[in-house]
């Protein structure tokens, strides 16, 4: 028996923490998909192959190993750009959404985070939930997150950065950003992630008892 918890929303609302927190206390495999887009993007541009060419980047993604995607490394802006122009392309987002629910069935569970999770690549999961927060406020985090980590930061750069983005996510015509209609709206813009996790918490349990 396996469990899938789907989790979507924009950028900076606090979906990472949230399903890696979720991931550890259930035991569940965990998959950040956006670093699959991520990693396909870095496999490109370390072998010094276009990123604009389909075709080459629909094999490169079908070869991308899902185990071990390193966060650290993936994060960096350049590989960010590049996967923003892959993403966009219909056979690399199949081949990628094939090895994203081949890892959701995994046992005993999985949390799988991303923009499409609910609606495309886990539409049958049991939990599905969808969080969000003010664009001001994720902003104001991801800018809070640079200048902890020691890098120099333009808070009104990086909210226009988090809105073109938003933008991008729900305008797009393939898979576009926006919540499953029996996904459960977690807005954690005034909340903090331990009372985020535990709303969570109280949907997932009351789902694993039906499942039982």
């Amino acid at each position: 028996m396996t469990f899938t918890i789907a989790i979507d929303g924009p950028a900076a609302a606090g979906k990472g923490t949230l399903s890696r927190r979720i991931a550890e206390e259930y035991g569940f495999h965990h998959l950040d998909t956006g670093l699959t887009y991520r990693a396909t993007a870095k496999a490109l541009l370390d072998a010094g192959l276009p990123l604009d060419d389909e075709a080459v980047a629909e094999k490169v993604a079908r070869e991308v190993e899902l185990a071990g995607l390193d966060r650290a490394v993936l994060s960096a802006h350049a590989i960010g750009e590049a996967a923003s122009k892959i993403a966009v392309m219909p056979a690399v987002r199949r081949a990628l959404v094939e090895a994203q629910r081949a890892f959701s069935l995994r046992e005993p569970g999985t949390v799988l985070d991303g923009r499409d999770i609910g609606t495309v690549v886990c539409p049958d999961a049991p939990v599905k939930l969808y969080v969000t927060a003010s664009p001001e406020v994720r902003a104001r985090r991801r800018y809070d997150e640079i200048i902890g980590n020691g890098q120099p930061a333009d808070y009104q750069a990086i909210f226009e950065d988090v809105k073109k983005r938003d933008e991008r996510d729900m305008g797009r015509a393939d898979s576009p950003l926006r919540p499953a209609e029996d996904a459960h709206l977690l807005d954690t813009s005034e909340m903090s992630i331990e009372a985020a996790f535990q709303a969570a918490k109280t949907l997932i349990e009351a789902a694993l008892i039906k499942k039982i």
